[in-house]
């Protein structure tokens, strides 16, 4: 037997086993990309509704997908770290706080976008989201039944009542 016997041997048992582990490589690390576009895509989409259930429960995600030894995405744990440190902070106005959490959501949105491959600038970010007014007054609304609810509840506000009919005496 010769050594390119043994060579092709090598090859035709090895060649297999290669390509699956070189195929389970690439789909793991398609994976983990995927989860991190759907972070991404995720707080894009809601980032004109920050109080949404989905905006938050992404948010919470971010320590859990991007790596905090890539230098990229250090940067993207580091702006994460800054907006929550913000969305907890009641030592300021709620003017400059909701300028700012406005800020830092955008900061962690463009280095999402940087470490993804995506080419938004900041602007673009901020401003190119559509939130429908009547969205807004009906959460405003639903906020303002709630807390009446609320309070109704709590007997801290009466609940008026008017009869209309009284019902026959027979």
């Amino acid at each position: 037997m010769t050594i390119s016997d043994g060579l092709m041997i090598f090859a035709v048992l090895a060649g297999p086993i290669i390509a699956v582990q070189l195929t389970r490589f690439l789909d793991n690390k398609r994976e983990v990309r995927e989860r991190k576009l759907q972070i991404f895509k995720t707080l894009m989409a809601t980032r004109a509704y920050t109080i949404s259930w989905d905006h938050v429960m992404t948010l919470n995600r971010i320590d859990l997908e991007f790596d905090k030894n890539n230098k990229k995405e250090k940067a993207v744990i580091e702006a994460w770290k800054a907006y929550l440190d913000l969305l907890g902070d009641k030592s300021i106005t709620a003017e400059q706080w909701g300028i700012k959490r406005i800020d830092l959501l955008v900061e962690l949105l463009h280095k999402m976008a940087v470490v993804l491959g995506y080419d938004f600038d900041k602007t673009h970010i901020k401003n190119s989201s559509y939130s429908p007014t009547a969205h807004g007054d009906r959460e405003d609304e639903q906020r303002a039944i709630h807390k009446g609810l609320i309070e109704v509840l709590e007997g801290k506000r009466d609940l008026p009542m008017k009869i209309t009919n009284w019902p026959n005496k027979e």
